[in-house]
């Protein structure tokens, strides 16, 4: 392969070369990328038409033979661009970078080729920033990008010359020997006039019936599947689907309902499970009955123009949500209906917010990781999600801690300058979590496209390199395919649930007014119901006693910075111990539900319909005027709004003051549709926590199995819903976490693949020999039926030290004879090979020789623990703090009830160190960041280098320890800075603070 490679600039002069140039592209991505993306000369020649080539820095191909003195190579070259492209069409380019070695002499060879070659001259400059000033800070960015630090000078680096945007005064005065080549790049530029249709739509081509049209089949299909949905078609329903079906087809969407509603029909025959909907598309009722939404919006008065708007039209946003483990065929069914080459996933950009922007730039300027990381904490996190740049200057204006470290610390201030700059930068490019195209045309033929990249991505994944907003700006089918955990964990509970005792249940019937289900999230069960999860929430569903739907759809609409404030006041009112007002009469239909507290953006779009009048598709209007924030529109809409409140004899004050609540509101409203489709899962979650909680929590485990924290904390919710966690048993545990029964009472068992070093194959193997042939009656029987290819030392002692084996030996004594259990899974594997190879079977079994075993102290409690936390990541079989339980019960504090307290609370509390990290401080000495966790909970400790100088052997992994200290609060999280330490039950030299402490 080749490996040479030079740059060439190409700009499209018409709409002819914008398509070729999408094509060169995309190939030079997709077929001819080697390290970096490349062409040939036979692929530019066949589309070179309408394209303006420039001969590139020095880089290129032309200018890297004049650095050589090849000057007949040179001229050579220069005939065959301009055969290429045009003579024309063909520039050498000349610049202006003095500092460069070589630069002026290649500039000058340049100048004389292209009067030699009479072939025009255009002037550029090499500008990777936009002012001189940045270009510190772009020198940061690419030692942050090349992961190494700018003192090294060794790294790539662009500091010997000025690579900003040059202006034209300057660029005139760099170029002022050859002034035709600064006329040439006006020329170029007004030669370039480019027509890209935006906004035209673009759909991919359904497959109707003979005799339909895509809009009468549209119809077709509704009227079918109505009954389904409605056994009993009211005047209001058959309204509502007539008035829909209008409004689609006039704006021309029907192809695109009916290509939704295709794929995700498929998967639910697929046995996928489908969310019932997500954003705004279940305010349809043509959604609904189609199957693409299952959200009844007449029942849960959900608003179409709250989805499309008529008098605004735009494409349809239909967001949906699939199991995550059957996206992936989801999508494979798409690319097979419309074609592989019409089917994309979108690219997105990842910038740096404000934390890592610190982190990142102080390890390139090679400050020590603990003052990064201190100053990081600092920065709150950013509750305006679309905020990708601005929120660390607005956090150095408004945090006086921050302000203080800044003015006084010039350490601080070099590296937050430089955090400032990069904060918004694009870092990298992966693929868009959900975020897929698909066209009428091929791809290719309208964006250019790429290979994704990213630890994340397997297998060959072409991604468009237009991020999603370009591409729904070109018109084209923009859907966002989300793999959703929670629905993975709800389609396997429902196998599991299936397994058991073959109960198909089906969701879609279960009662939606089960108080059994609404006293699991009263009492506190929120562990693993999706969208209720968290300290926060489960708080205040304690305190609201949710007894309908409604209320989880209030408490999901609420539960964000803005309207969490108005949390207290709902759930004060749902109980009757706050009066419920409503500024006008006709306020309260629309407010009764959320006891006169305007949560959703439907509500109000109702209310500017009920009190001004407004059409839903003007109320739409002005609800998209008040969430986008834009404050010229905002001010319009609002007197538009307070106007027609007078006018619909609305008493002028009210008015006002309704008009004066628009801009709160953009804090506060929601969007109901969404909230609505994320409560029904929510239900249907703790549903499942409800009735078959086995089954539920082995789904939970399964989903977070590579979480070892959360399986610590998953096993204490599994106890406290009375199931026991077993050890990984080679008889009974399957590939994962499974329900099992243990003295008629519920268990869930470890599953062997979470056993480290325990290979795929060899799990599979223990599973399928099981499966096939029984359970192992002896450690003997399971070394003589395991295939010797499949079981190593590391893999067998991985299986002994977990607990695997325990049932056919004791730990310590198995490993003792390590050599011997392998000699025996040898001579028992040739034997068995030798069996297979007779023929006929002619050939005695040759009797493998008997397991005998030398004796061995047995293994203690805690080497069993130490070899249960390396192999399993957590303790099984007991815990080093079960010991010290009583000392634990007399204590007045734990760790749960000292995460409650003030910033500078004193405690007193013991646990074991689960983890450890050491960093350096400023001045370059070691203090750690710990876990320290009891029986219930756990909590982040800080030890400061004086205390761990005089205290370091009782900072230990798994060692148990008291800790004396003061509550800190940063980020409203809350840790101990640690003052005194010793392990936990040693005589303290202060008799007060004895630990039994």
């Amino acid at each position: 392969m080749d490996e040479r490679r030079y740059h060439l600039t190409m700009l499209a002069e018409n709409t002819e070369g914008y398509h070729n140039m999408i094509e060169l592209v995309t190939t030079s991505h997709l077929e001819g990328f080697y390290y970096k993306p490349r062409v040939d000369k036979e692929l530019l020649r066949k589309h070179s038409k309408g394209i303006i080539a420039l001969s590139g820095c020095i880089g290129g191909e032309i200018p890297r033979a004049l650095f050589r003195k090849d000057f007949e190579a040179a001229e050579k070259l220069v005939a065959e661009y301009k055969d290429i492209f045009g003579k024309d069409n063909f520039f050498l380019e000349t610049s202006h970078h003095p500092n460069i070695p070589n630069h002026d002499e290649i500039q000058a060879a340049v100048r004389e080729l292209a009067k030699k070659t009479n072939t025009p001259l255009v002037g550029t400059q090499d500008s990777h920033y936009l002012k001189a000033e940045d270009a510190e800070a772009q020198d940061v960015l690419l030692a942050v990008q090349t992961n190494s630090k700018i003192d090294n000078e060794d790294r790539l680096t662009m500091k010997a010359d000025d690579f900003s945007f040059a202006s034209p005064a300057k660029m005139r005065e760099a170029l002022k020997d050859v002034p035709e080549a600064f006329a040439n790049t006006l020329e170029i530029a007004n030669r370039v006039n480019i027509d890209i249709p935006m906004g035209v739509l673009q759909l991919p081509h359904f497959d109707v019936p003979q005799g339909f049209t895509v809009e009468s089949y549209l119809a077709h299909l509704c009227n079918e599947r109505l009954p389904k949905r409605y056994p009993a078609v009211t005047p209001e329903i058959r309204q509502r689907l007539d008035y829909e079906l209008s409004v689609i087809n006039k704006t021309g969407f029907s192809a695109y309902f009916l290509i939704v509603q295709d794929f995700v029909n498929w998967a639910k025959k697929s046995g996928i499970v489908t969310g019932p909907g997500r954003g705004s598309a279940a305010g349809s009722i043509i959604s609904y009955i189609l199957g693409i939404t299952n959200i009844d919006p007449i029942s849960y008065n959900l608003i179409f123009e709250r989805f499309m708007n008529p008098d605004r039209i735009s494409m349809p946003d239909i967001d949906l949500d699939f199991a995550d483990t059957g996206r992936d065929k989801v999508l494979d069914y798409v690319r097979n209906k419309y074609g592989n080459d019409k089917v994309a996933q979108i690219i997105t950009f990842g910038t740096m917010a404000a934390r890592a922007a610190i982190r990142d730039a102080g390890r390139a300027l090679g400050i020590p990781y603990g003052f990064c990381d201190q100053l990081a904490k600092m920065i709150p996190f950013n509750p305006t999600q679309g905020m990708k740049e601005g929120w660390l200057a607005e956090c150095l204006d408004n945090i006086e801690e921050l302000k203080t470290i800044y003015e006084q610390n010039a350490e601080a201030k070099k590296l937050l300058n430089a955090a400032l700059k990069l904060e918004g930068v694009c870092r990298h490019a992966s693929v868009h979590a959900c975020g897929v195209v698909v066209t009428k045309d091929p791809l290719k033929n309208i964006v250019p496209l790429q290979h994704a990249t990213g630890e994340e991505v397997t297998g060959e994944v072409v991604v468009t390199q237009y991020e999603m907003h370009a591409v729904e700006d070109l018109g084209l089918l923009k859907m966002d395919f989300l793999g959703l955990k929670n629905l993975s964990i709800i389609e396997r509970t429902l196998e599991l649930i299936k397994r058991r005792d073959g109960t198909l249940l089906d969701l879609d019937t279960i009662k939606l007014d089960d108080p059994e289900v609404f006293k699991t999230l009263a009492e506190g069960k929120t562990v693993g119901v999706f969208q209720l999860e968290g300290q926060g929430m489960t708080r205040y569903l304690k305190e609201l006693e949710p007894s309908n739907i409604e209320d989880i759809i209030a408490m999901i609409s609420l539960y964000r910075p803005g309207p969490m404030e108005l949390i207290p006041s709902y759930i004060k009112r749902k109980h009757g111990k706050e009066r419920v007002t409503y500024m006008h009469p006709k306020l309260e239909p629309i407010l009764k539900n959320t006891y006169g507290i305007a949560v959703y953006q439907e509500q109000l779009m109702q209310i500017a319909q009920a009190l001004a009048g407004f059409t839903l598709a003007e109320a739409d209007t002005l609800r998209k005027a008040v969430g986008k924030k834009i404050k010229a529109l905002l001010i319009e809409q609002k007197q538009k709004f307070v106007k027609r409140m007078i006018e619909n004899s609305v008493e002028k004050d009210v008015a006002k003051k309704l008009g004066e609540l628009l801009e709160p509101f953009a804090r506060y409203g929601f969007n109901r549709s969404h909230a609505a489709s994320y409560a029904l899962v929510a239900y249907q979650t703790a549903y499942l926590k409800t009735y078959y909680p086995l089954e539920f929590m082995a789904s939970l485990m399964n989903s977070d199995e590579k979480d070892v924290e959360r399986i610590g904390f998953l096993i204490k919710e599994a106890g406290e819903l009375g199931i026991e966690v077993l050890s990984p048993e080679i008889n009974y545990s399957d590939e994962g976490f499974a329900p099992q029964k243990k003295d008629d009472k519920l268990a869930i068992r470890f599953g062997l693949r979470a056993i480290k070093n325990v290979g795929s194959n060899v799990v599979r193997a223990i599973i399928s020999e099981r499966n096939q042939n029984g359970i192992f009656a002896s450690l003997a029987d399971f070394l003589e039926r395991i295939p010797y290819q499949d079981l190593n030392k590391k893999s067998l002692e991985a299986l002994i030290k977990s607990g695997a084996a325990d049932t056919m030996g004791e730990r310590a004594q198995m490993l003792e004879n390590m050599e011997s259990l392998l000699s025996h899974h040898r001579d028992s594997t040739k034997v068995n090979n030798a069996n297979q190879d007779s023929l006929f079977g002619e050939l005695p079994q040759k009797l493998v020789s008997t397991l005998a075993l030398a004796d061995a102290p047995p293994a203690s409690q805690e080497e069993k623990l130490r070899w249960e936390k390396e192999l399993l990541g957590l303790f099984i079989s007991g815990h080093p703090l079960e010991k010290f339980r009583e000392v634990l019960a007399r204590q007045k504090l734990n760790i749960k009830m000292i995460k409650t307290f003030r910033e500078g609370t004193p405690v007193i509390v013991g646990g074991i160190v689960e983890e450890l990290k050491k960093v350096l401080t400023k001045q370059n000495q070691p203090m750690l960041f710990i876990r320290l966790a009891d029986l219930e909970d756990s909590i982040e400790a800080v030890v400061f280098p004086r205390l761990l100088s005089n205290n370091g052997d009782v900072f230990q992994p798994d060692t148990c320890i008291v800790v004396k200290g003061t509550i800190s609060i940063r980020g409203g999280n809350p840790s101990i800075i640690c003052e005194k330490a010793q392990k936990l039950g040693q005589k303290s030299n202060t008799p007060k603070e004895s630990a039994a402490v």
